[in-house]
């Protein structure tokens, strides 16, 4: 449903001692290939309500993309949901 890319956030935007790690920073990559444009800003905004869940249970330090495969059209919210959360898990463990 989509691909996730992860970059470690570095040192230049890293905070200042003493301060407590940056929450992540999200991207999304969706294309014409996903669908037309109210499709495409429906799974915008689903990625994006997810990424906010994400920032709430403390993913932090670090710089995510999620890039929307054409399959993201037709999945739910849920799915969506899932399959984020399991990359994230993924990226946490590595």
């Amino acid at each position: 449903m989509c691909i996730t890319y992860a970059v470690p956030r570095s040192v230049g935007d890293s905070p200042e001692h003493g301060e407590t790690q940056q929450p992540a920073r999200f991207g999304f990559i969706i294309s014409k290939a996903v669908g037309n444009a109210v499709t495409r800003n429906l799974i915008r905004r689903r990625m994006k309500t997810v990424a906010d869940d994400l920032i709430r249970e403390g993913v932090s330090g670090v710089d995510l993309v999620f890039r929307a495969l054409p399959q993201s059209a037709t999945a739910s919210f849920d799915e969506l949901q899932r399959e984020m959360h399991r990359a994230v898990r993924k990226i946490r463990v590595a």
